[in-house]
């Protein structure tokens, strides 16, 4: 997937069922025709330091990708000591088409691992609406030896899904964090982990579902 593409939607959702319209209407898997618009509103965290985070969206309304330039953490070696955890909160405001609603129904995440025999690391990420309680995080672990790219996917089951709130403006929260432990690996060697990017396209890897709020009498 280009790493120039982002956001075309959101991404994910995991919040609380009361943020799903009461009444929406059946769900339809083409996008709204009008352009649905993403722009960061604030980028904080040791891994996006101001700068290295892109966000795109695709003419279509299908995919997105986040794109990190700087998203690292090491231990080992002369790594610093607090460079074994990187993480980046991306606020975004999603503009979508009016009467529609949205969720993120999974979300990709890719980079490189390098670590050493007896060293592990953890990708962790998280996802909520603005004013809603905080989702726990979503872990996926690799340990070493690993000297290679790697992928993790989180996804949602349809029924639980957590839909933006119709008629009013909830910016989206994506929370990401890379941990490496050197565990029993030799403290000389150096273990790392990258995050490249986070991109999803509806016919592909991400799926975005999309309802109709429900109309006004």
């Amino acid at each position: 997937m280009a790493r120039g593409l982002l956001l075309s939607g959101a991404a994910l959702a995991a919040l609380v069922v009361a943020a799903l319209p009461a009444e929406a209407a059946d769900p339809f898997d083409d996008p709204p025709p009008d352009k649905i618009i993403i722009k960061v509103a604030t980028v904080n965290g040791s891994g996006c330091p101001q700068g290295t985070a892109a966000v795109a969206v695709s003419e279509d309304n299908t995919a997105f990708t986040v794109t990190y330039s700087d998203y690292l953490a090491q231990v080992g070696g002369n790594s610093d000591p607090t460079a074994f955890r990187k993480n980046c909160q991306l606020n975004l405001i999603v503009h979508v088409p009016q009467g529609f609603t949205y969720a993120i129904a999974s979300a990709d995440y890719r980079g490189f691992a390098s670590l050493q025999p007896g060293a592990s690391a953890i990708q962790r990420a998280s996802y909520y609406f603005q004013g809603s309680p905080q989702t726990a995080f979503r872990n996926h672990p690799f340990n070493g030896p690993l000297n290679d790219n790697w992928q993790a996917t989180d996804s949602t089951d349809w029924a639980q899904l957590v839909w933006a709130p119709c008629g009013v403006q909830r910016n989206f929260n994506i929370n990401t964090e890379l941990r490496v432990n050197a565990g029993s690996s030799s403290p000389d060697k150096v273990s790392f982990m990258t995050m490249d990017s986070t991109d999803g396209d509806i016919s592909t890897v991400y799926h975005m579902a999309w309802k109709e709020c429900p109309r006004k009498s």
